[in-house]
């Protein structure tokens, strides 16, 4: 058995910047075993898989895997395989269907731009988070902390994301990812997104923390059109869009690295 891989940098324009993605299309599914260890082999902060869809209102089924583990939602790496799709398998439809773990979620090209369209989560205020959350995150002021799928941390500004430093040790073993986000100063708002209990200290780019952080901020800055930083080692960008209190879009461009094949 020989399997294609394609690596992809998502939400950037430039090679070595955004967040890599091994996109690999398949058939039918593989085993479950097997598209975990090749996650691992990989080690990326995700690896996805998409298959035709056996139900008429979707193109392809998509999963996703961390080198530890499936997840519900990726943005980064769907932004990554709607590129394979569009722009090197030639998907000829002007939108693309995935189901997913998530529902249905479609992708469109406009420009050199790919718009996801995602759930919308709007995180609400939680006050039961570990009390040493502020000296895991390495001492940064917090000013609320909201939950929906991840913990999301507001920070006071724009610098404090930049020089949160987390114990990542710690962080795993409250086993919660973590979005730290605060208002921007040459964008709408930025963050950071950290995931080690799912095998990912610091992740590039997260588009699906956007399901979260979209309705936050959309409703703090009252905009429905935004654009955001993650500011990570490698940064992207993405334009936000609160579309209405169920859907959100999320887009962002992509950079081909490489193709290559797995013989597992």
């Amino acid at each position: 058995m020989k399997l294609t891989l394609y690596q992809v940098d998502a939400f950037t324009n430039k090679l070595f910047c955004g967040n890599p993605a091994a996109v690999i299309p398949l058939k039918e599914w593989l085993d479950e075993k097997l598209m975990q260890q090749l996650a691992l082999e990989n080690n990326l902060a995700e690896t996805v898989f998409f298959v035709p869809s056996t139900y008429p209102q979707a193109d392809y089924d998509i999963r996703w895997f961390t080198p530890q583990i499936e997840i519900n939602l990726c943005g980064h790496a769907t932004l990554a395989s709607a590129y394979v799709l569009f722009e090197i398998l030639g998907h000829k439809k002007e939108n693309i269907v995935f189901g997913s773990k998530s529902g249905l979620l479609t992708v469109k090209k406009e420009g050199d731009k790919f718009l996801m369209d995602f759930p919308s989560w709007k995180p609400e205020l939680f006050k039961d988070y570990p009390n040493h959350l502020q000296e895991i995150l390495g001492g940064v002021k917090i000013k609320n902390v909201y939950k929906k799928r991840d913990l999301l941390v507001e920070l006071e500004n724009e610098e404090a994301v930049k020089n949160c430093h987390p114990d990542f040790t710690a962080l795993k073993k409250i086993g919660d990812k973590i979005i730290v986000t605060a208002k921007g100063d040459e964008y709408d708002f930025v963050s950071r997104f950290f995931a080690p209990s799912a095998g990912v200290d610091e992740d590039s780019v997260t588009g699906s923390a956007h399901s979260q952080l979209i309705p936050f901020w959309s409703e703090r800055l009252d905009k429905s059109k935004m654009l955001a930083k993650q500011l990570s080692q490698r940064g992207g960008e993405l334009w936000c869009e609160q579309l209405n209190a169920e859907r959100v879009s999320i887009g962002g461009q992509c950079t081909f690295y490489m193709k290559g094949e797995i013989c597992p």
